[in-house]
């Protein structure tokens, strides 16, 4: 008959024809009925919650931890495996784990043991490495492999902790206000360092730039001297070559010339008699006929000033008899005017002066007054027996006013009273 089992499964078949036993870790096995025997061992994962509760330290802390281990029956190594067939073959998974569990145990507390606090809780890493070497070599001595082993839980009732937490937390706090202030102060540092930095790489770039500017003005003006010292001898060079060039043409022009007037000089007596003929023709009387056209021309000119500037002179006399015509038509009717005046004063004699005058005391009467409305402010002061007040000051206006006809008598000898009847009685 043929069984099977699957990967997390090892067949174990015993009995005739099988000593040793054959082991089978996932797969298939004839088995004869009756004389041979069929068992099955798991190889599951197991996870183990290993909890140590109140072990004591190296330094006597009592404290808890609890771990989280995955083991499992290694089916593929055949020696482990018949191990573990030796030790577990008839028990249920929840045995085996039991037993590995209660091992894995006392290795976390046997190592817990010889660690103190600080190193458990700060090392976790540490600590959980030294109970899977330990458990481990333990553990496969029954056949099981332990695949992981990790610290879950470090805890203790006597806050050690919570202290150990708090002293750090302070610690830490302080490392970080540290920390803080000398990060604060080298990035003010660094700042002002760059800051210079920046300032010293500017000044030196302006450095730098003022020199190369200085380097090109000071070769831009040595090239140029050169550009000007070779250009100005260039043109020396040129005028020189030119007047020596000029000088050979003019000498050669000068033996033309001596040539020519050598061939010439035979020919001279008889061009003096042609010339002086044609000068008679040609110029001498054109130039008389010229002579006379500006004599014509000259004279004409000399008219037309003349004529110009008798026109003028006229306008200018009859601008002035217009002027004159005004100024005496004016100055009559300014007589005319002081005439009927005149004859008017004469008629009328002294009623017209004390025509005038009446006309005028209104402005007396202001100008008299004017320095009492100018006053700020009057203080009277009266002996009981006058008034006081404004009519007061109106008689005052008017007492002035009745000594005015006198004052005028005296100074035109016309009594203004008796005009003024003889006047009324005449209208």
């Amino acid at each position: 008959m043929f069984y099977t089992c699957g990967p997390n499964e090892a067949m174990v078949v015993s009995g005739f024809g099988r000593s040793p036993p054959l082991m089978i870790a996932g797969g298939r096995v004839f088995v004869l009925p009756c004389i041979q025997q069929i068992q099955r061992i798991t190889l599951n994962t197991l996870t183990l919650n290993v909890k140590s509760d109140k072990v004591y330290t190296r330094h006597g802390v009592p404290i808890s931890v609890t771990g989280i281990a995955q083991v499992k029956i290694q089916g593929q190594n055949k020696e482990m495996l018949a191990t573990a067939c030796q030790m577990f073959m008839g028990k249920s998974e929840g045995e085996i784990a039991q037993i590995a569990l209660e091992t894995l145990e006392g290795h976390q507390r046997a190592i817990i043991a010889h660690l103190t606090v600080e190193e458990i809780y700060q090392d976790r890493k540490k600590f959980s490495e030294q109970v899977f070497k330990v458990a481990s070599s333990d553990l496969v001595n029954m056949g099981i492999g332990v695949v992981s082993y990790t610290l879950k839980d470090v805890h203790d009732d006597q806050d050690y902790l919570h202290s150990l937490g708090k002293a750090r937390t302070a610690q830490v706090q302080k490392d970080a206000r540290i920390g803080e202030a000398q990060y604060k102060r080298d990035a003010v540092m660094r700042e002002a360092h760059a800051m210079q930095e920046k300032v010293s790489a500017q000044y030196k770039n302006e450095i730098e730039m003022a020199k190369a500017q200085r380097d090109y003005e000071l070769k831009k003006a040595a090239y140029d001297v050169e550009v000007n010292t070779k250009k100005a001898e260039s043109e020396m060079a040129y005028q020189l070559q030119v007047a020596k060039t000029k000088q050979r043409i003019e000498e050669e022009k000068m033996q033309v010339q001596v040539v020519e007037r050598t061939q010439q000089i035979t020919l001279q007596e008889q061009e003096i008699i042609r010339k002086e003929k044609e000068l008679e023709a040609k110029i001498k009387k054109p130039a008389e006929a010229e002579k006379y056209r500006l004599e014509r021309l000259a004279e004409a000119q000399r008219l037309q000033l003349i004529m110009e500037a008798e026109a003028e002179a006229e306008s200018i006399r009859m601008k002035g008899e217009a002027e004159a015509f005004a100024t005496e038509a004016k100055g009559r009717a300014e007589a005319e005017q002081m005439t009927k005046k005149a004859e008017a004063f004469q008629q009328y004699k002294d009623g017209a002066m004390v025509d005038m005058l009446l006309e005028k005391l209104p402005l007396m009467a202001e100008e008299i007054s004017k320095p009492l409305s100018a006053a700020h402010k009057v203080t009277m002061v009266s002996s009981g027996s006058s008034e006081v007040g404004a009519s007061k000051l109106a008689g005052e206006v008017l007492d002035i006013m009745t000594r005015l006809p006198s004052a005028v008598e005296k100074l035109t000898g016309i009594d203004i009273s008796q005009a003024s009847g003889k006047t009324t009685a005449v209208h």
